[in-house]
């Protein structure tokens, strides 16, 4: 009898506690939070569709704090939170200990996976890389010619009406043109047979793998066991590791014999041959070791391959999907071809749509006309990307650690231990944002008398910003405006019937189902 009171009493104590916690959370905006789980029950439930769950709260509150069962999360879209967290207090809002802990495997030591001095030593080096006019050249040649391969097989496909997801060919093209940019090796995905490729495959695993890690409190005990989806990763990063590496040593090995032989026009512009060399010309101490070299240029790979072909794939599905910008575009692009043909004193070359050599050709001297100055006069092709990227952002939620109990900007106290989260995809469709217009599709808000106008980094933060701002817009923007350029001059797209575009939870805003579409050519 007593037994069955205890009980009773402790049944009503539990009962108690939680109706107490559920009262206390009435009033407050954000998702229902329960005793020891927080608010994981409504994440997981809503884990699939989570940027738009918090759109959705976001639109509601300027701020929503998520508690769960080792974290709090607290997801901001003000811009002047934004600001707060990425610049006017960055040191205390580093990637942390738990960010690194997660994405170590992958990421490593590299650039976007640590603070403090490893961060600013790897900064100052990319910085000085990145402003190189040989790499900028380097990587013009290279995105031209991968955009004309991607062309090429557009063309046949055309030529055979058969359908094609976009998504998947942009993957190939940007992880061939970065790896080449990357390490100065053709990997080769984009060949006309579209070949299966172990460290394309890897990759992809690696990068979904990790992402589950965040709401995945199993898995350092998964990765202890080498089960699941643990062991799938410790696969992948192998295949990634044997790639990076072997890689490195062959390029020490060329440029040891260039050295020797006083060949140095043989020294090749890629990313890897650069970090190399710049070991050489400080001096032994300053030699980085194969362990380093892979993690930084590994990084740069990661961020420039699948954040420029989502982007991509993002920016063809609002074209077509949006009739008057694809006219606009093109109108764009037929007059910068036909004043770029003038400047260079050129006829432009017959265009015959049922002639695939006469197609080529013509398709063939149009990308001679793009370099990365000309590239800079077609506004409307950047506002389109740029409206995508408000809308799509590459990196959908990027979260920060909270070294020490801070206010924000808006009086909410964030506690030491803690995550604070900066949500651009919400940010992108907040009418306090963006205006009663912020969900639509409207690439003519960027532009002033025709001219492309930036807007705040800190409300458009596709890019991030403060000092941790993306080093490789610049190269980002070249890529796509090279491919987007010659695809929207020469190409109409039409998306298979009742093919469902949404997109699938990882660490970038990819498409769950890819791109499939009906690709028409035009001259």
């Amino acid at each position: 009898m007593e037994v069955n009171n205890l009980g009773l009493v402790i049944a009503c104590v539990v009962l108690s506690w939680i109706l107490v916690h559920r009262w206390n959370q009435r009033n407050k905006i954000g998702p229902k939070t329960w005793p020891l789980v927080g608010a994981m029950i409504e994440q997981l439930v809503n884990y699939e569709r989570m940027h738009d769950w918090l759109v959705e709260y976001l639109s509601k509150s300027r701020i929503v704090v998520v508690p769960m069962p080792f974290m709090t999360y607290t997801y901001i879209a003000d811009p002047a939170n934004v600001e707060h967290v990425l610049k006017t207090n960055f040191a205390n809002y580093p990637k942390g200990k738990v960010y690194h802990s997660y994405m170590e495997v992958l990421l490593g030591d590299g650039i976007f996976n640590v603070d403090g001095e490893t961060w600013r030593k790897q900064r100052k080096t990319a910085s000085f890389e990145f402003a190189s006019k040989n790499l900028r050249d380097f990587s013009t040649f290279v995105f031209r010619d991968y955009s004309l391969k991607l062309s090429s097989i557009l063309s046949q496909a055309s030529f055979l009406n058969k359908q094609v997801d976009m998504q998947e060919l942009f993957m190939r093209m940007t992880l061939d043109s970065i790896c080449k940019v990357g390490f100065g090796v053709e990997v080769g995905t984009l060949a006309p047979n579209l070949p299966e490729n172990h460290f394309a495959r890897a990759f992809d695993a690696a990068n979904i793998i990790v992402t589950l890690r965040f709401i995945d409190p199993m898995w350092r005990l998964k990765r202890f066991l080498n089960v699941g989806s643990e062991a799938v990763l410790e696969k992948s990063i192998k295949i990634i590791d044997d790639f990076t590496y072997s890689v490195i040593r062959k390029r020490k090995a060329e440029i040891a014999e260039a050295r020797k032989c006083h060949k140095d026009d043989k020294i090749k512009h890629d990313l890897l041959t650069r970090f190399i060399e710049l070991g050489n010309v400080d001096g032994p101490e300053s030699k980085l070791t194969d362990k380093s070299l892979r993690d930084m240029v590994l990084n740069f790979v990661i961020a420039g391959r699948d954040t420029t072909a989502t982007t991509l794939s993002w920016a063809v599905y609002m074209v077509m999907s949006h009739p008057e910008v694809a006219q606009k575009l093109y109108s764009e692009l037929r007059r910068f071809e036909e004043d770029r043909a003038n400047e260079e004193k050129v006829s432009l070359l017959p265009c015959e749509l049922d002639d695939q050599e006469s197609f080529s050709r013509r398709l063939d001297q149009f990308a001679g006309l793009l370099n990365y100055d000309s590239l800079g006069r077609l506004y409307y092709l950047h506002a389109v990307l740029t409206e995508t990227l408000r809308l799509y952002p590459a990196v959908p939620q990027d979260p920060k650690g909270v070294l020490e109990d801070d206010v924000l900007p808006d009086g909410t106290r964030v506690k030491a231990g803690g995550m604070v989260t900066y949500v651009p995809y919400s940010m992108g469709r907040m009418e306090y944002n963006w205006g009663p217009d912020a969900s639509s599709f409207k690439p003519e808000r960027w532009l002033k008398d025709g001219v492309f106008q930036n807007a705040s980094p800190f409300k458009f933060t596709a890019f991030q910003a403060g000092p941790r701002i993306c080093l490789g817009k610049d190269s980002a923007y070249l890529q796509m405006k090279m491919a987007l350029a010659i695809l929207c001059r020469f190409f109409e797209f039409k998306l298979v019937q009742n093919h469902p575009v949404e997109y699938r939870m990882m660490t970038l805003l990819s498409m769950a189902h890819g791109l499939e579409v009906m690709v028409r050519r035009r001259c």
